[in-house]
């Protein structure tokens, strides 16, 4: 019996499993190195985007005048999400300024420009939001994957019993573990991809909002200068 226990261990439930479960081991171990893949890259990209924004935005309330970040944005190529949201907004200026703009034309522009920022603020979030997908997908379909494995694990344990007609623990023990191992596979699968799934859509939220104040601020930004203007 000590030589059968030393026996089962993780490699050897993989090397002994049915094909079909055996694939099923595989699936999952893909889809875990894949979501945890996901979760580092867009671990990275929330810090940068974090990292720009508040750059940006000690750029943007330092007490330059709107005419040097116009330059700039007009100069460099935009390279964080604040930046083309600003730039979005700041060619409309810019356009404006130079056809001339006064009583409802400034209006009309402003709504242009408001339009302008949410249509960037769409594309901004749809780009951070990218590769999500493959968590939700992991976190909701692993433990189902994994479960497909254990009833045809514990249906083959039983042929392997009714075959052999023997029910002690030698025969049942490893049959039962493998079926169990493809379940234990999705969940460590499912779970880190729920965790960090709901994280990133948290931080998504977040950023959604600090892209939508910006814009508020930058259209009180312009509003006013059109007001000193007239």
């Amino acid at each position: 019996m000590e030589n059968a226990t030393e026996q089962i261990t993780v490699w050897s439930l993989f090397l002994e499993a049915d094909p079909v479960v055996k694939g099923v081991m595989l699936i999952l171990a893909v889809a875990s190195i894949w979501s945890w893949a996901v979760a580092v890259d867009k671990w990275l990209q929330f810090g940068e985007l974090e990292q720009n924004a508040r750059k940006f935005e000690r750029e943007f309330w330092s007490g330059r005048n709107m005419d040097e970040l116009d330059e700039r944005g007009a100069a460099d190529r935009p390279r964080d999400a604040l930046a083309r949201v600003y730039a979005a907004a700041s060619r409309e200026w810019r356009e404006a300024r130079r056809v001339g703009v006064a009583g409802e034309n400034a209006t009309l522009m402003l709504e242009r420009v408001d339009r302008l920022m949410q249509a960037q603020i769409s594309r901004e979030l749809g780009r951070a939001s990218k590769s999500l997908g493959v968590l939700a997908s992991v976190a909701a379909s692993a433990p189902f994957i994994g479960l497909f494995g254990t009833v045809w694990g514990i249906m083959n344990a039983f042929t392997n019993i009714a075959q052999q007609q023997q029910t002690n623990l030698a025969v049942v023990a490893p049959g039962i573990a493998e079926a169990l191992f493809a379940t234990a596979l999705g969940l460590v699968a499912a779970i880190p991809a729920v965790i960090f799934y709901n994280k990133f859509t948290g931080d998504l939220d977040r950023f959604g909002d600090r892209l939508e104040t910006f814009s508020d601020e930058v259209s009180a930004r312009l509003s006013r200068r059109l007001s000193e203007r007239n």
